[in-house]
């Protein structure tokens, strides 16, 4: 059990798992309505406290996590009226578990360093069924003896946890990673619907790719909405991709490097926010390309 108070902000599909799994560890947990009501209410009866500000949550937590969607919604966590900043003491350490633009979680660290606050980024790779089972995988921004400090805590909700340097190195690799794994969904999409019409069902494509190296986790859950229709199968919205795919051409400008295949797959994504769907789940792009291509998948 831990001596350290715990706050939690942004419980959603990867958040209240994890803040379950901090709380059944035995770590005094705090936690706020953010979007979902019911998370706070499932906590509660759990054993965990409600807060109503980030402000109060500061006063009282030694450590806060946030898992919010990005960089804005931070940015006001830290820094708004009633934010973590209106109530942090020297000493608090913040771990920002969203995936957020790395000039922003600089620029936040400078500021929260000033007045006593630790910030670290740590975020995520897994699916809400790995936040559940405390399996997900954690990319660590933090100097050594930060990381030694709040390893433990990570680990509550964590199997995988990669220090990968200091305060920002977590949110660049964060965004490298999700290029990959959005750049394969495009791929199967544009592939899936190149076979479709050529006469090569997504059954077939699937009993030929899930056996041979092209095979990945990634590609489990995609090919499981695929083929068996599972709306669930990764619940990740289309405009949460957009924006992560924003964010890494965001830090590709900055450092002047080429992002060629970065804005084709960009691209992709933008255009089915713009077309209504970016509330769906990114294993959908396939019927979105499907239907470019005037076909259908499945159905």
């Amino acid at each position: 059990m831990s001596n350290r108070t715990v706050g939690f902000i942004g419980l959603g599909f990867m958040g209240e798992g994890m803040a379950t799994n901090l709380l059944t560890k035995g770590n005094p947990l705090l936690v706020m309505a953010n979007r979902r009501r019911e998370a706070v209410e499932r906590l509660v009866a759990k054993g965990a406290s409600e807060v109503q500000t980030p402000a109060e949550m500061a006063r009282g937590a030694d450590v806060i996590f946030l898992c919010v969607t990005g960089s804005r919604d931070v940015e006001t966590v830290i820094e708004g009226k009633d934010g973590i900043l209106a109530g942090a003491r020297k000493g608090l350490i913040v771990i920002d578990c969203s995936t957020a633009e790395p000039t922003s979680t600089l620029r936040l660290s400078g500021r929260m360093e000033a007045a006593g606050v630790t910030l670290v980024d740590a975020p995520l790779g897994g699916t809400p069924a790995g936040a559940a089972a405390g399996t997900l995988q954690a990319l660590v921004g933090a100097s050594d003896e930060v990381f030694a400090s709040v390893k433990p805590l990570i680990a509550c909700w964590a199997a995988t946890i990669v220090h990968v340097g200091p305060v920002g190195a977590g949110h660049k690799m964060k965004l490298i990673n999700n290029f990959l794994s959005l750049g394969y969904a495009a791929l199967y999409s544009e592939a899936l619907a190149i076979g479709q019409k050529s006469g090569i069902t997504p059954d077939t494509f699937h009993s030929v790719i899930s056996k041979g190296r092209m095979h990945c986790g990634f590609y489990d859950t995609f090919m499981n909405y695929v083929i068996d229709r599972n709306e669930n199968a990764h619940p990740f919205t289309i405009s949460n991709a957009y924006k992560d795919l924003r964010y890494l051409a965001s830090m590709a400008d900055s450092v002047g490097a080429v992002n060629t295949l970065g804005d084709a797959v960009k691209n992709n994504f933008a255009a089915m926010a713009a077309s209504g769907q970016g509330e769906t789940f990114v294993p959908m792009l396939s019927d979105f390309i499907a239907a470019q291509n005037g076909t259908k998948l499945k159905g």
